[in-house]
Protein backbone atom coordinates (compact mmCIF):
# COMPACT_ATOMS: atom_id res chain seq x y z
CA UNK A 1 0.00 0.00 0.00
CA UNK A 2 1.22 3.50 -0.81
CA UNK A 3 0.40 6.08 1.81
CA UNK A 4 0.71 9.80 1.14
CA UNK A 5 3.38 11.30 3.38
CA UNK A 6 2.78 14.93 2.44
CA UNK A 7 0.32 17.14 4.26
CA UNK A 8 -2.72 18.40 2.43
CA UNK A 9 -3.09 22.15 1.94
CA UNK A 10 -5.71 22.22 4.70
CA UNK A 11 -3.37 20.35 7.07
CA UNK A 12 -0.54 22.75 6.26
CA UNK A 13 -2.83 25.67 7.08
CA UNK A 14 -3.91 24.09 10.37
CA UNK A 15 -0.30 23.36 11.26
CA UNK A 16 0.69 26.98 10.64
CA UNK A 17 -2.18 28.17 12.85
CA UNK A 18 -1.07 25.83 15.64
CA UNK A 19 2.52 26.97 15.22
CA UNK A 20 1.42 30.58 15.73
CA UNK A 21 -0.63 29.65 18.81
CA UNK A 22 2.15 27.58 20.40
CA UNK A 23 4.57 30.50 20.27
CA UNK A 24 2.61 32.28 22.99
CA UNK A 25 2.47 29.33 25.40
CA UNK A 26 4.48 29.11 28.59
CA UNK A 27 6.80 26.12 28.98
CA UNK A 28 4.31 24.41 31.29
CA UNK A 29 1.43 24.99 28.85
CA UNK A 30 3.56 23.71 25.96
CA UNK A 31 4.42 20.55 27.90
CA UNK A 32 0.75 19.94 28.69
CA UNK A 33 -0.14 20.54 25.05
CA UNK A 34 2.54 18.10 23.89
CA UNK A 35 1.38 15.40 26.27
CA UNK A 36 -2.23 15.82 25.13
CA UNK A 37 -1.18 15.56 21.48
CA UNK A 38 0.80 12.40 22.22
CA UNK A 39 -2.16 10.93 24.12
CA UNK A 40 -4.45 11.63 21.17
CA UNK A 41 -1.95 10.03 18.78
CA UNK A 42 -1.91 6.89 20.94
CA UNK A 43 -5.71 6.77 20.96
CA UNK A 44 -5.67 7.15 17.17
CA UNK A 45 -3.12 4.31 16.88
CA UNK A 46 -5.35 2.10 19.02
CA UNK A 47 -8.35 2.93 16.87
CA UNK A 48 -6.49 2.14 13.64
CA UNK A 49 -5.25 -1.18 15.08
CA UNK A 50 -8.79 -2.04 16.17
CA UNK A 51 -10.23 -1.20 12.74
CA UNK A 52 -7.54 -3.27 10.99
CA UNK A 53 -8.37 -6.27 13.18
CA UNK A 54 -12.04 -5.90 12.23
CA UNK A 55 -11.24 -5.80 8.49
Amino acid sequence: MDFPIELTLEQQFRLQNLKDQVKSLSQEEAQEFLLEVLRQMMVKDNLVKHLLKQA
